[in-house]
């Protein structure tokens, strides 16, 4: 079964052709570098851009699979959480190919695309697993029972881990996405030249914060001189990259020992992060776990995982309404504990 999976919730736009909900035949992902101007993504901006790419990236990503419409069985698109001018580009491409050739159409949810991208991956992930959550716009603990079923441990109570890393790197004068910039510069830095302060909410709890940190480091920044800021700014990325991902692991870790589910799973933008996975397999390793991630363009947003996820729902009897309408503030469907 061929599913055609499309994804436009923030600022990639993406095209994908997968069978059977794991061979991808074509991912085609196109970035937005018109926001770099500006340190963030403006909405309006990103809608554009999809606008403008989107027929493109579709004709490219058949092109590569060496289909044709004709021969794709199932449509699924994001409908949120996301940027909402962002998601209509997407979910109305979606569903007007839907209408016009009378396929059946399934609206996903983009965290459970990040979910599903493991599945595509490792065939040998079990089902019952927990998995991290984590990118510019979310920082979620989730504890997997089977596709479509979510415990949700914890969550950001204010900014994401990635949005962290964005504003970060902003205050720094390094570029767009700020995650890989800081991931780079950090391996050249002394992750202990600052112990910057750890967002732990409860020490019982599995919730984050990052806005303490990411306050923390601007004042910090705000205290050097122009010297003295240039002279440590590897080390001011090391010691931030480390407060930061050290609370993802400690909880994530902390989860698998209190659950006994020791398969752990990274996805989302910020799964890219190498100190994130070396410092996570590590800590894995002493307890006994088993450790899993996808390849990076299956952590960043991408239309891959949106169909994988889309055709895992529509195998439960799940065909979207064409009347669904884009659902920024989107949750994952967490089930009764």
């Amino acid at each position: 079964m061929i599913t055609l999976g499309i994804e436009t919730s923030c600022d990639e736009t993406s095209v994908a052709v997968v069978r059977d909900g794991r061979e991808i035949l074509s991912n085609i992902i196109l970035g937005q570098l018109i926001h770099g101007r500006y340190g963030g993504v403006v909405p309006e901006l990103a809608s554009r851009e999809h606008n403008k790419a989107i027929v493109t990236v579709y004709q490219k990503a058949l092109e590569e699979a060496g289909i044709t419409l004709a021969q794709v069985d199932l449509i699924a698109a994001t409908f949120g959480p996301g940027l909402v001018g962002a998601l209509l580009v997407g979910l109305h491409f979606g569903k007007g190919l839907s209408y016009g050739t009378d396929k059946p159409f399934v609206a996903v949810n983009h965290l459970e695309g990040h979910i599903a991208a493991n599945l595509m991956i490792h065939e040998k992930l079990p089902a019952r697993h927990l998995t991290l959550v984590i990118s510019g716009g979310h920082t979620l603990l989730v504890q997997v029972e089977d596709f479509g079923r979510y415990l949700i441990l914890g969550r950001t109570k204010d900014d994401a881990v990635g949005e962290a890393y964005d504003k970060v790197a902003k205050l720094m004068g390094l570029g767009y996405p700020g995650g890989r910039e800081i991931d780079i510069l950090a391996e050249k830095g002394d992750p202990k030249y600052f112990r910057f302060p750890r967002g732990v909410i409860k020490e019982d709890s599995f919730d984050f914060s990052y806005s303490g940190l990411k306050t923390a480091v601007a004042l910090h920044i705000q205290g050097l001189s122009e010297v003295e800021r240039q002279k440590h700014l590897a080390d001011i990325a090391a010691s931030f990259q480390e407060a930061a991902v050290e609370v993802l692991v400690v909880k994530t870790v902390r989860a698998a020992k209190e659950t006994g589910i020791k398969d752990v799973t990274l996805s989302g933008g910020v799964a890219s992060n190498r100190r994130l996975k070396n410092l996570m397999q590590a800590e894995m390793d002493k307890i006994g776990g088993r450790f899993y991630y996808p390849p990076p363009e299956l952590c960043t947003d991408n239309a891959a995982m949106i169909a994988g996820a889309g055709y895992r729902r529509y195998l439960m009897g799940e065909i979207s309404d064409y009347s669904v309408n884009a659902v920024p503030y989107l949750k994952l469907p967490e089930i009764q504990r």
